[in-house]
């Protein structure tokens, strides 16, 4: 029997939308695919590239392939914490939220972003823009 061997890396991408991603290793090496597959769903929800991981690996039929991910460091943890939190926090089924037209979301997240991180490139706000749609879509927060 092989020994499972424990890595520490970094995510360089992770797609949400599509389910995968892909690990860069500590020690150097190829990245290792990470699909959606094995995260629980409070870390699909805070998992983002230059996010800090420990990770096992298996070979996969294309390289090797993550088979367990968890975050590394305090605020990495806190942040999922805080996710599991807002979840159980979230209120009634009774509770009315105003849903917004995609445009009016994708507006507002422009404002955000702008006055948040205000040397973010209009390529890396577009991204991002992009990925909280679709994130708004799948959760019902957008009307389309």
């Amino acid at each position: 029997m092989r020994a499972v061997v424990v890595e520490t890396g970094t995510i360089v991408k992770y797609d949400g939308t599509k389910g995968f991603g892909f690990i860069e290793p500590d020690t150097g090496g190829e990245d290792v695919f990470l699909h959606a597959s094995i995260l629980n769903e409070e870390l699909k929800q805070v998992l983002r590239g230059g996010t800090r991981v420990q990770f096992e690996a298996a070979p996969g039929s294309q390289g090797k392939k993550a088979v367990a991910v968890r975050l590394l460091g305090a605020v990495s943890q806190a942040s999922v914490a805080q996710v599991a939190a807002d979840g159980r926090n979230s209120g009634s089924d009774d509770e009315l939220c105003e849903v917004l037209t995609p445009a009016e979301f994708t507006q507002n997240i422009t404002d955000v972003l702008i006055e948040v991180v205000s040397d973010m490139t209009g390529g890396q706000i577009l991204q991002v823009r992009e990925q909280l749609v679709a994130f708004a879509r799948r959760h019902g927060w957008v009307e389309d």
